[in-house]
């Protein structure tokens, strides 16, 4: 596992781009995608909501492919919910066995459940420590620049 500080919409169509995410979906079937690199995506893709939406009313709260380059990384079970680092472990499993068997080579992850969820790096690391190989890239937002 690789930590870098960079914007991770500069990776995309390079790298599988995970989104942390909650387990949450409106009446009409979208998932809720209400903050961070979740928020980013949805603004970016606009049937990504319903997308996800469909994917948790059918296997619950888990790890999917959305579409081609992008993943579900839930950090939560709702919006209002803390992140769980248990669900934030178990994640992290759900996403290297689904790496291994498409033969990913490059995933890049925003540090799950820290940003807007309110967790400390130190707290989450070792969670992803074994799992996440050099394949895997952790990254924090870039610093705002003056």
């Amino acid at each position: 596992m690789r930590e870098l500080q960079q914007d991770i919409w500069s990776y995309q169509g390079q790298a599988v781009i995970v989104l942390t995410t909650n387990g949450s979906v409106t009446r009409d079937g979208r998932a809720i995608m209400g903050r961070g690199v979740a928020r980013q995506a949805a603004a970016r893709f606009p049937d990504l909501c319903s997308r996800l939406g469909a994917l948790l009313q059918g296997g619950g709260n888990h790890v999917y492919e959305i579409q081609a380059g992008l993943v579900s990384f839930p950090v939560e079970e709702t919006p209002f919910s803390l992140p769980d680092k248990r669900l934030i472990r178990r994640s992290a499993e759900e996403l290297r066995s689904l790496a291994d068997q498409a033969g990913w080579q490059l995933i890049v992850v925003p540090r799950p459940g820290c940003g807007g969820g309110g967790l400390a790096w130190e707290e989450v690391k070792p969670l992803l420590v074994g799992l996440f190989d050099e394949r895997f890239i952790v990254l924090s937002a870039p610093k705002a620049q003056n």
